[in-house]
């Protein structure tokens, strides 16, 4: 398969630029691999599609301020912007300045005396350590929102909480799961009340997940690694969902990447590290067998997941149907149901 195949044409005009006014505001498509057909509804309407029986699994990251700005001791300016943590202390970074920084190399937070030091390169990104008390406690005083690089306009007030979900818990990831974006409390207490079991499972989303493929031949692409976490608890009541023939829900792209990850020897087992799956048209699913989601980016491993999950063809002419009928694309963009 070719990265070619998964490109579209998008108008700019239909990239959000803002979330809703209210995160219940988004429209949703719904699209039923059975029937193969596409459904035009508000997401309000995603309670009706919901049975006592599902298991609803949500991603409990919570997005850190992990764009920094900076100098060097040369007096050169510099942005951090952070790819993933790796420790308390740790993480790698794309690092944009005049002239990249050499293994070693102080860079000294705006506006503080807060020091990062270079301790080396990894690939296209650099590996960077934080003094005590470590990159969270910094980041919450000193970091700004690392809004996607399609949203043209600088971080406000309400992005502190909107690129965010309601339920984030786990800090560490660096973008949002924003799949979980369009759920308010009331949602959350609607769903509770027509008996529907929620889990949790933790993924810390990097900045790596706006990288397009690189090359042609998707075969050859090489996938970034993510850390995630699935409990004793989720595992258990995901392998009796799976046992019982019933349905498996996934709240996002990144809950979908943690639940296969967890896989062992056909059972969902407990398990925390590092992920680097790649699921593509072909892919046979073991957990999830249905997905709430947003439109991604052409030409993205987000978009072939989704493909793998609704078939190729099913999702092109669903993302045909959204640029005619001018939804709102991307992170704070309008959201998609596949059954």
């Amino acid at each position: 398969m070719k990265k070619s195949d998964f490109e579209y044409e998008l108008p700019e005009r239909l990239i959000a630029q803002s979330p809703p006014q209210h995160r219940q505001g988004a429209r949703l498509m719904v699209v039923d691999r059975v029937a193969q057909t596409i459904e035009h509804k508000v997401f309000s309407d995603f309670l009706t599609y919901l049975s006592p029986s599902d298991l609803l699994v949500f991603n409990n990251t919570k997005v850190i301020p992990a764009r920094f700005f900076g100098q060097k001791a040369s007096g050169g300016q510099v942005e951090i912007l952070l790819e993933r943590m790796t420790s308390e202390v740790t993480a790698l970074a794309q690092i944009r300045a005049s002239k990249a920084p050499k293994t070693g190399a102080i860079i000294t937070l705006a506006n503080s005396d807060t020091q990062v030091r270079v301790l080396g390169r990894a690939g296209r990104f650099f590996t960077l350590e934080f003094p005590v008390p470590g990159i969270s406690a910094i980041a919450a005083t000193q970091g700004q929102i690392p809004l996607p690089p399609y949203i043209k306009r600088a971080p406000e007030g309400l992005d502190a909480s909107r690129y965010q979900t309601v339920f984030a818990k786990s800090e560490g990831a660096v973008a949002a799961p924003t799949a979980g974006l369009h759920f308010d409390e009331p949602m959350l207490a609607a769903i509770d009340e027509l008996g529907v079991d929620r889990a949790m499972l933790t993924l810390h989303v990097g900045a790596g997940t706006f990288q397009p493929v690189q090359v042609d031949d998707i075969l050859q692409h090489k996938m970034h690694q993510e850390w995630f976490s699935v409990s004793a608890d989720t595992a258990s009541r995901v392998h009796a969902q799976i046992t019982n023939r019933r349905r498996v829900l996934a709240i996002g792209t990144t809950s979908v990447r943690a639940l296969e990850s967890a896989v062992v020897e056909g059972v969902v087992q407990p398990i925390q590290g590092e992920t680097q799956i790649f699921i593509y048209p072909g892919y046979e699913f073991q957990v999830v067998n249905a997905l709430l989601t947003n439109f991604h980016l052409p030409g993205s491993t987000l978009l072939m997941l989704v493909s793998a999950l609704a078939g190729k063809d099913l999702i092109q002419r669903a993302y045909q149907a959204a640029i005619d009928e001018e939804y709102r694309f991307f992170s704070y963009g309008d959201a998609m149901l596949i059954l």
